[in-house]
């Protein structure tokens, strides 16, 4: 008998191979009719699997979270099976599930357009209208190779070759239509039910690989209800309205062109705002004790062969050689510039923890395909620190850097976010004594702050495991920003150390962390945020002045004059346009206020108040106005500042 343990508690003994399906029978009708898989410890599989040991096993049902990829897996086969039968001759190749849906790559002569959708679509609920059961059969790779091979379908005699010996060959079947996959699947295509859309087509090249031929990518999203898929296409809706390429461009910040792949174009507007992200930061860092400093941009191939950059991060960097052949990159990182200057001069236990910080420009390599906006660029700059403390004062230091972190998010709005813990790589450096000793410390400062928090297996730094923080938006979308990383390698690769009470040379540890990450990111994720409409202190342009006629432009430059005295940054529009013509021509380019004088206003020196999506208008005093847009405009951590000495 084997012994199943069951998500309350219970466990109950069954004879060896009893299947998913069976126990669900056993518990109840109800249940059996909605189980689509289960878990068997922690692991989803096939409700037909059998059980050959004892475990904790879980029935899942359809309305289950973890059924969700489930849906997408199920579609994507679905979609694959429509594609073929409207279109014979197409070869299927990959079909993942991703993010929000799944794609599907097909190789074709013509290749697909939005306008196949439709008859897609309806073949697909076609197919799912005939509740065909899924079923797993396991084939030798000869006869896997050679069904393939007779049917065509070239690509997918390539996968079976990829496959590890020893493995099984797996394929799955709905109804006549069967394809290889290594599962798992739900019962029958009738479970996927209809929350589902195709999305887009692009190209794409067999296995990622520019020699390899171009194929076409179907990309779909499926959900668990017509609710769900609803809400998920309104949030699309929301998100291209909010796109910070469309809102760059409309609000003048930057731009981007062929000439320069992958980097910025800072206009003015755009500057400006940079500028009061880093002097925030700035601020915010000198009060926390950081020294700031700035490390080359391009350093020779040895330093970057002793700090392992070279070995585990080659394909990342931009290299170049001098006519005297010295090989020379670009910085990708910051580290190993900092770890310099902590070695230069003789270092205490006394001087630790210590906190160098620099926005430092870095540059790596990123696919043109990769490329998007400011969101993924292969120049850009850091808020980059790191602390080099005792090995015994790494909790303590990761808790300071936490808490420092979640009061920057709440400066810029950001209060509803996840944290997630990533432990050793495969491709990594030290020994697993030092990752022991790393990962533990940092769970350590989790669980003294006692934030919620996600493991992240594998996806540590090469040198160290890290937590990343992800900060979700006003839409409900997640974005990966900051890190907070432990490093026990680095320093004693590259030969630092400070000397200890007992007179001895002791390697230091190295926290590396970054708040915004880079900044380049940071800010397309707050205009998509936002909106393009910034808070006062935050916005490019806070105030426009503008005129309803000729007769108030005099006044209109006392106001702007004023305006700019008591530090706010404004414009003034004096031109003989329509008042209505200018307040939405400035409302289109997010201006959070705008200031319209008339000749009654320049009569009784008030100005008409008018903000960034509201109908409503408030008259005031020039005085007053200016004095409300002031205390408005005051960063969130000067005006702290201001009240706690107040309040002392």
């Amino acid at each position: 008998m084997i012994h199943l343990t069951f998500p309350d508690g219970s466990v109950r003994d069954f004879e060896p191979g009893i299947s998913g399906a069976e126990i669900a029978a056993g518990i109840s009708k109800s249940l059996s009719k909605k189980a689509v898989a289960m878990t068997v410890d922690g692991e989803l599989t096939d409700l037909a699997d059998p059980i050959v040991r004892d475990a904790r096993v879980t029935i899942v049902t359809r309305d289950d979270p973890a059924a969700l990829e489930l849906i997408r897996h199920d579609c994507a086969h679905v979609m694959a099976e429509a594609v073929q039968d409207l279109f014979p001759g197409t070869q299927v190749t990959i079909g993942p599930v991703i993010e929000n849906g799944f794609y599907y790559d097909f190789a074709r002569n013509e290749p697909f357009t939005p306008e196949d959708f439709p008859a897609i679509e309806a073949k697909m609920r076609e197919i799912i209208q005939r509740n065909q059961p899924f079923s797993k059969q396991t084939w030798t790779r000869e006869k896997a190779k050679a069904v393939f091979s007779e049917k065509g379908e070239q690509f997918k005699v390539e996968l079976v070759d990829a496959i590890p010996e020893g493995e099984d060959v797996k394929i799955y079947a709905q109804g006549d239509w069967f394809d290889l996959c290594r599962g798992p699947h739900m019962v029958s295509t009738g479970q996927i039910g209809n929350a589902f859309k195709l999305m887009k087509v692009a190209g794409a090249y067999w296995r990622g690989d520019a020699n390899n031929p171009m194929l076409t990518r179907l990309y779909a999203t499926a959900w668990q209800d017509e609710k769900q898929l609803k809400a998920y296409l309104v949030m699309l809706e929301e998100a291209e309205k909010r796109d910070h390429r469309r809102l760059g461009r409309e609000m003048d910040l930057f731009h981007f062109q062929e000439e320069g792949p992958g980097v910025v174009f800072w206009h003015p507007k755009g500057w400006t705002l940079y500028q009061e992200l880093i002097g925030y930061m700035r601020r915010r860092q000198k009060k926390a004790g950081y020294v700031e400093v700035n490390t080359p941009q391009l350093l020779d191939r040895a330093l970057w062969e002793a700090s392992g950059h070279w070995d585990k991060y080659h394909e990342n960097m931009f290299i170049t050689q001098t006519e005297d052949e010295r090989i020379f990159s670009l910085k990708p990182m910051n580290c190993p510039g900092h770890v310099q200057i902590f070695k230069n001069g003789l270092k205490s236990y006394r001087d630790l923890p210590m906190k160098v910080t620099e926005f430092g420009a870095v540059h790596r390599y990123e696919p043109s395909g990769a490329l998007h906006g400011l969101m993924r660029v292969r120049a850009f700059t850091q808020d980059d620190a790191h602390i080099f403390c005792a090995e015994d004062q790494i909790e303590e230091t990761a808790v300071d850097v936490h808490q420092f972190m979640m009061s920057i998010y709440a400066d810029f709005g950001f209060t509803d976010l996840v944290v997630k813990f990533s432990d050793r790589p495969e491709k990594r450096v030290g020994s697993d004594a030092i990752w022991d000793r790393a990962e533990a410390a940092l769970k350590g400062s989790l669980e003294a702050t006692g934030q919620d928090w996600e493991y992240n297996p594998g996806d540590g730094a090469f040198y160290g495991p890290k937590l990343d923080y992800v900060l979700r938006d006003a839409i409900g979308r997640d974005w990966q920003c900051g890190t907070n990383q432990v490093d026990l390698n680095l320093p004693g690769r590259l030969g630092a150390f400070y000397i200890d009470p007992a007179g001895d040379k002791v390697t230091p540890v190295m926290i590396h962390r970054a708040m915004f990450g880079s900044l380049e990111r940071f800010i397309g994720i707050l205009i998509e945020h936002y909106a393009g409409h910034f808070p006062l202190w935050l916005a490019p342009v806070q105030i426009v002045v503008t005129t309803i006629t000729s007769d108030a432009d005099d006044y209109a430059q006392s106001v702007f004059d004023a305006l700019e005295r008591a530090g706010l940054r404004a414009e003034i529009d004096l031109r003989n346009e329509k008042i209505n013509y200018k307040v939405r021509e400035h409302s289109l380019q997010k201006i959070p206020v705008i200031l319209v004088c008339g000749k009654r206003e320049a009569e009784e020196g008030t100005v008409n108040i008018r903000r960034l999506g509201s109908k409503d208008q408030n008259v005031l005093s020039l005085d007053a106005a200016i004095a409300g847009f002031v205390d408005e405009a005051t960063p969130p951590d000067i005006r702290r500042a201001r009240e706690n000495a107040v309040a002392a």
